[in-house]
């Protein structure tokens, strides 16, 4: 049976945009926004001090010259602690982008290859899988076959196995080899996790780089060296009489 009214409050909640429940947040209701009653109030260093009344925890709040924070809103009575809630959402806005900054996403290349590829294309693509699992990231290996090719899967098994076994020292197989259609796949993932790739990537620019300085200066110094050098030898060496000077003049 339609229900007028009750369709009506359903178009005015949509046209309005409000919802009974209320938003969802996860701000913590701090100092005069706290509801209860009694609290169970937490010192500045994690002590306990018990339940107290709501009046009383925020006077030594306010003595401290602290915020009364509630940290466990669904306990009974909730659980409040003394604390400086400026420093404390700086701390924890810290800590969320450090945390953003380490995390590392799963990336899976892929390298596709032909049953009958010739050795030059082969090291090519190898070379890049190489390069792949270097950088941290998984690898999922294709075999395309195509005419009677997909009558001979023996031969994309043995590449796939080939060269799982010449990059067996960067990775291993995650997924082995599986005929899916006309093509035959096999993921391999890195020895070593991304951020570690990252950060040994990050050492050997940092060593190249000081290698590169450490030459510059050498060259520097050498040339430096051969300037004195030169300098020395021009300041040693005696000066020639003047041709132009008039023998009678000195005499």
């Amino acid at each position: 049976m339609f229900d007028e009214t009750r369709f009506q409050v359903v178009v005015a909640r949509r046209r309005t945009g409000t919802n009974p429940g209320g938003p969802i947040t996860t701000e913590l209701r701090v100092n005069d926004r706290i509801r209860a009653n009694e609290v169970r109030l937490v010192g500045p260093n994690g002590e306990q001090v018990g339940i107290v009344r709501l009046e009383d925890a925020l006077r030594l709040a306010q003595e401290s010259d602290l915020d009364l924070v509630e940290v466990a809103p669904t306990a009974r009575p909730p659980v409040c602690r003394l604390m400086d809630y400026g420093k404390f959402k700086y701390e924890a806005a810290q800590k969320a982008r450090e945390s953003r900054r380490n995390q590392t996403n799963t990336i899976i290349k892929e390298m596709k290859l032909r049953p009958k590829i010739d050795q030059h294309d082969y090291d090519t693509k190898k070379g890049h899988v190489e390069r792949f699992l270097r950088q941290g990231d998984k690898v999922k290996i294709t075999i395309m076959f195509r005419g009677r090719e997909q009558s001979r899967p023996e031969l994309g098994f043995r590449l796939l196995q080939r060269l799982a076994g010449d990059i067996e020292e960067l990775g291993f197989i995650e997924a082995a080899p599986r005929q899916d259609g006309r093509n035959m796949t096999m993921v391999v993932a890195p020895h070593k996790k991304k951020s570690e790739a990252r950060v040994e990537a990050k050492e050997a620019k940092d060593r190249k780089a000081a290698e590169r300085a450490a030459e510059r200066d050498a060259d520097a110094a050498y040339e430096k060296a051969q300037r004195d050098a030169v300098e020395q030898v021009a300041a040693k060496k005696p000066r020639k009489r003047s041709e132009n000077i008039d023998p009678d003049m000195e005499a």
